[in-house]
């Protein structure tokens, strides 16, 4: 037997915080599909360098160009901002070593804030656009802006679409797959599990990938 979930609310499900179906759907919770999990870096207006711990998104393309399409991106972020002013961002995966550190970044974020300094990384500059990535990433995606969309049309949260110019990866991450695929490779968001009979919330949690077969 399959528990069926539509558009409209269902009355039983628990809120894990007070917010949390005012800024996520419940189908975001009824399904808790995991994503990569990785740090946006943009520049402020002010000089100043900014990082938004980031998921929900996929990386895809063909022969001709390679995307990272950000599909929920909120609008009141300074990130949002600098990247429509900027009209670039670089996209940076650290390992799950790195994460709480990056969490520091979600409660130091003011306009004044260098958010770099907060989650004590190095700044290095990008090789192609106007951006601030942080040396510790073992891969670094620098992107041009290609387009947004507010695909509620509520003006909460937008698709972001990057086009990739130029990747960074460190040497040791290069070859095979014991690097990137394991603790400290790829970080991994599972969204909090909903519990679809008695409507409990789960907590998030932040996983790796593990190689299971090879085809």
């Amino acid at each position: 037997m399959k528990i069926e979930i539509g558009k409209e609310f269902p009355g039983y499900f628990k809120s894990l915080y007070p917010e949390e179906f005012q800024l996520f759907s419940h189908f975001e919770t009824t399904a808790a599909v995991p994503g990569p999990l990785f740090a946006i870096t943009t520049w402020k207006e002010n000089g100043k360098p900014n990082v938004c711990l980031h998921s929900w998104s996929c990386f895809h393309g063909d022969k001709t160009a390679f995307f990272a399409v950000m599909g929920n991106l909120y609008q009141h972020t300074h990130t949002y901002a600098n990247i429509l002013r900027e009209r670039c961002f670089c996209i940076n995966f650290l390992p799950v070593s790195c994460y709480d550190r990056l969490t520091e970044t979600i409660f130091h974020n003011e306009y004044d804030s260098d958010e770099f300094q907060t989650g004590g990384f190095a700044l290095e500059e990008a090789r192609t656009i106007h951006a601030p990535v942080i040396r510790e990433a073992f891969l670094t995606m620098e992107c041009t802006l290609r387009d947004v969309q507010d695909l509620s049309g509520t003006g909460m949260a937008a698709m972001v679409i990057g086009e990739v110019q130029h990747m960074s990866v460190e040497e040791d991450y290069a070859q095979g797959y014991a690097k990137r695929y394991g603790k400290e490779g790829f970080m991994m968001l599972v969204p909090s599990p909903q519990d679809l009979v008695t409507g409990e919330p789960g907590l998030s949690a932040i996983g790796t990938v593990k190689i299971e077969k090879y085809d």
